[in-house]
């Protein structure tokens, strides 16, 4: 690591992955300072997260808790729960690049994505597009680094029932490595990995390498 004394701010700590990634930057030694903004207030146990509530709407108004060297990434929304491809692209593009600009605004030094499988500005699936025009969004903004983590479906205890992932881990041991579902905690600790190495440059880590 390039500084011993490292601070982040996760965004979608409500989330499977976010919520996941709090917890384990939290037990983590080699961040001081560990900050979870979300759009309801949090349940979190841990006396060294500092949690904000905010109104993605207005991004700016947070922009003192983006003075940190680490920003993680992990908003996201299904088109289902969204509503329409609008509201989805406004929440998982819109809302995720305005925070990466605020990160370089602010002096953040590594800006970490959690993306998805599949991720391309040229797919032709609505999904997969929105994901791939933010990680080449994100690419063109001068972080010192950035991780774009990219996992498949995605397992672990939610709210809300999601019937694709019944079928993923019904599936989980045949399907090839490239798509097997993967759990939210496997991402997490790879987000913390990469966050604690560190590297400059463009990194992308793909499902198949998270574990």
């Amino acid at each position: 690591m390039t500084n011993t004394s490292s601070s982040v701010l996760i965004l979608g700590a409500t989330g499977l992955v976010g919520a996941e990634c709090v917890r384990q930057f939290a037990e983590s030694s080699r961040f001081d300072r560990v900050i979870a903004l979300a759009r309801r207030p949090l349940a979190i146990p841990s006396t060294r997260v500092e949690s904000h509530v905010i109104d993605f709407e207005r991004l700016d108004d947070a922009a003192r808790h983006f003075r940190v060297s680490h920003v993680v990434c992990a908003l996201g929304t299904t088109i289902k729960k969204a509503g329409t491809q609008e509201r989805f692209r406004r929440v998982d593009y819109d809302y995720a690049l305005a925070a990466a600009r605020l990160g370089v605004r602010e002096g953040a030094r590594h800006f970490l994505l959690v993306s998805a499988l599949g991720a391309s500005a040229k797919s032709r699936i609505f999904y997969s597009r929105v994901k791939g025009e933010l990680e080449d969004a994100i690419r063109a903004l001068p972080y010192r680094s950035a991780t774009i983590v990219r996992p498949s479906l995605l397992l672990g205890e939610r709210a809300e029932v999601r019937p694709g992932e019944s079928i993923g881990k019904f599936f989980a041991g045949i399907v090839p490595r490239k798509w097997r579902p993967v759990h939210a905690s496997a991402v997490a600790a790879t987000v913390l990995r990469a966050a604690v190495e560190d590297q400059p440059g463009v990194r992308v880590i793909e499902s198949r390498e998270i574990g």
